[in-house]
């Protein structure tokens, strides 16, 4: 599919952040880069720092309500009688957040108002309405817990070679740590999320293992922006491969195993079926829970097509919905779609996040 029929499709994220990914760069550029040498000692100690603070309640808890999982199962499926959901795996490891809860996230960049409603306010009101929106889900759907989230993006992909010619911009770890700390005020679980560009997960994913020791930090990955074909980020729509998926997940199950943490989760952004190939091999364990994010903005019902026909077609394991405060209005009679409308999608999204 080539971009103008996505771009007319509705289906492929605003890129205006290119815009400012640009700006950036070519402003910031050493500062970003050199966090990899002297600000990442500080904030990899930092990180540690905090991983040692939080050991004693960081432990995994001992034993899993199987009967409750089934039971919360079930009611995600939503009453499918396809026989795609759910998909079997074991069960997860203790104090796993799904099925036992839904997370509703604010997405972004701390560095740019245009890339998600995370960056775009002050730091009280964005919390505030996070929160507002925690209620309102929570409104729509009394059986099962909502906690908030952050997820914010800490590799953005780049319109220009940059340094490595990787095509990315790594963030300063610094704003991972202020991430942690807007976290802290409203007990919110953490994600962090990679644009790779022309670098590779095997690259970038290793430089956060001091944060995945935190018992409320996560992973997401975006296909869109791994260029394998060596476009540049924004000329096509990018790729992972399940092999991809397993190698982060391997990675991060470890680091659970040998920390005895609860289960991480790995959301993997989606809006085409070739921006994940291999569904089928994406490998499943007790340690990982894998969310695939229906990530396509546009009307409401272009969104539930495209959740149907690639996450909910595809079955991996847990589903997410993204809603977008401005791309979703942005075609004739189009809107953000309400709590109560994608809790209606079949299986119910457990992971809900905002741009």
């Amino acid at each position: 599919m080539n971009m103008n029929t996505l771009l007319s499709a509705g289906l492929r994220k605003h890129n205006l952040f290119f815009m400012f990914a640009l700006a950036f760069a070519f402003t910031s550029c050493g500062q970003a880069y050199s966090e990899n040498k002297a600000a990442a000692g500080d904030s990899t100690a930092a990180a540690k720092k905090a991983a040692d603070s939080v050991a004693l309640t960081s432990k995994a808890s001992t034993i899993l309500d199987t009967a409750a999982y089934d039971q919360l199962i079930t009611k995600m499926v939503n009453n499918d009688t396809s026989g795609k959901w759910p998909v079997k795996s074991a069960y997860p490891r203790a104090g796993a957040l799904l099925p036992f809860h839904r997370i509703v996230a604010f997405y972004g960049n701390l560095y740019s108002t245009k890339m998600g409603v995370l960056g775009e306010y002050p730091r009280k009101e964005m919390l505030a309405k996070l929160k507002e929106e925690v209620a309102r889900w929570q409104a729509a759907d009394t059986t099962v817990k909502v906690i908030p989230a952050l997820h914010y993006i800490a590799v953005t992909a780049q319109g220009s070679p940059g340094k490595g010619n990787k095509y990315r911009l790594r963030m300063p770890f610094k704003q991972i740590d202020s991430i942690l700390s807007m976290a802290k005020e409203i007990d919110a679980e953490v994600f962090i999320d990679i644009q790779t560009g022309h670098s590779t997960v095997q690259e970038e994913v290793p430089m956060f293992e001091p944060y995945f020791k935190l018992p409320n930090v996560h992973f997401g990955i975006d296909p869109e922006f791994s260029m394998k074909g060596g476009q540049k980020p924004g000329a096509a729509i990018g790729t992972f491969d399940a092999a991809d998926i397993n190698y982060v997940a391997d990675y991060m199950a470890k680091i659970v195993k040998e920390n005895n943490l609860p289960p991480k989760i790995l959301v993997i952004h989606r809006f085409t079926r070739a921006m994940v190939t291999n569904y089928k091999q994406i490998k499943l364990q007790p340690e990982i829970q894998v969310v695939m994010d229906m990530d396509g903005w546009g009307a409401q019902a272009r969104k539930i097509t495209t959740y149907r026909q690639f996450v909910y077609g595809e079955p991996v394991q847990f589903t997410g919905f993204k809603l977008f405060y401005k791309n979703d209005f942005r075609e004739p009679k189009s809107r953000i779609m309400t709590p109560e409308e994608v809790l209606r999608l079949k299986p119910k999204p457990m992971y809900v996040q905002y741009q």
